[in-house]
């Protein structure tokens, strides 16, 4: 298998040193397998000569003309982690000509993969429009405004498609590069995974900071700021939009452009946050923070906790 590593100036350094070794690891360890899988043939591809992470550190890549075309290509995030800085990164003059790669690479058949804000740039091609994505949680309303042709999860750690592969933040690039691997090899991911001390992991829910992203809107604010105070009493849509100064068509609307959910989704979001710090931080029974959060029994956030986060109560007690 013939996989590029698209690297513009300005790359995640953790980003990229974990799709480079995750897949050495992989090319090193398959000699051990009674099937050995055949050697990754792995190439740092770059859109300038000179390429510089964000720390600072040259990068040896070789440009695209004269390599062979590839099976698979993945994109390391950028070192910018913000929406502003982000967004000023997007509008450099190499974004054109890496998208043009891509646009490329997938005519020519390859499979494109990209993880954290990485995920935008393959957004920018245009080729996720009418896909299923993922990218870095604190991301998400940014995504979702820019590329509203998407359909954005970004509570999923990686989304995988006959085309695309997309994964979640930061160090979501060893899911990347060990999904890319179980597609050729499942025994070899499972064996690299172990060596890495990699769980299995399909969400990035558990990480979300509900007021982080509610503050991407002055609207989706003073929403969650009158949630808040009312997580043990109940939800109204009515009270809900009186409270944020708008009608609730008008707060629907704007939850679902910005966060690509309901009023009621996001109120049990900040339920489940609230639920999680109680019972990593206090020593009340489940039902109590049941009580606390506005669940009539332990039962139903048991189940909730589960369905949302893949965590019983006992992980998150111990902080697993």
């Amino acid at each position: 298998m013939k996989l590029h590593i698209l690297v513009c100036d300005g790359v995640f350094d953790l980003g990229l040193a974990a799709l480079t070794d995750t897949v050495g690891l992989a090319n090193a360890m398959s000699g051990s397998l009674p099937q050995a899988p055949a050697h990754i043939e792995l190439t740092l591809v770059g859109v300038r000569r000179r390429i510089r992470t964000a720390q600072g550190l040259t990068v040896p890549v070789v440009t695209a003309r004269g390599v062979p075309e590839p099976d698979v290509v993945l994109v390391p995030a950028f070192g910018d982690k913000m929406p502003d800085t982000l967004s000023a990164r997007l509008t450099r003059p190499d974004v054109p000509d890496a998208v043009a790669m891509l646009q490329q690479w997938s005519t020519a058949g390859a499979h494109l993969g990209a993880a954290c804000s990485g995920s935008f740039l393959l957004a920018e091609s245009g080729l996720l429009d009418g896909h299923r994505a993922t990218t870095s949680w604190w991301l998400g309303p940014m995504f979702r405004q820019r590329y509203p042709n998407v359909t954005l999860d970004e509570s999923r750690m990686i989304v995988n498609s006959t085309r695309f592969t997309t994964a979640g933040a930061a160090l979501a690039h060893v899911d990347l590069a060990l999904r890319i691997i179980r597609g050729r090899s499942p025994a070899l991911a499972t064996l690299v995974a172990r060596y890495l001390l990699v769980e299995t992991r399909s969400s990035q829910a558990e990480f979300v900071i509900p007021d982080h992203l509610a503050h991407a809107d002055p609207m989706v604010e003073r929403f969650e700021c009158w949630a808040r105070r009312r997580l043990a009493k109940g939800f109204s849509l009515a009270e809900a939009a009186s409270a944020a100064g708008t009608s609730e068509r008008t707060l629907a609307r704007r939850l679902q452009s910005v966060l690509g959910k309901t009023p009621l989704s996001y109120f049990q979001d900040l339920r489940v946050e609230h639920a999680v710090h109680l019972l990593r931080t206090g020593n009340a029974s489940v039902d109590q923070v049941a009580a606390q959060v506005g669940y009539s029994d332990g039962v139903t956030l048991r189940a909730l906790l589960r369905r949302k986060l893949g965590r019983s109560v006992r992980e998150l007690r111990r902080g697993g």
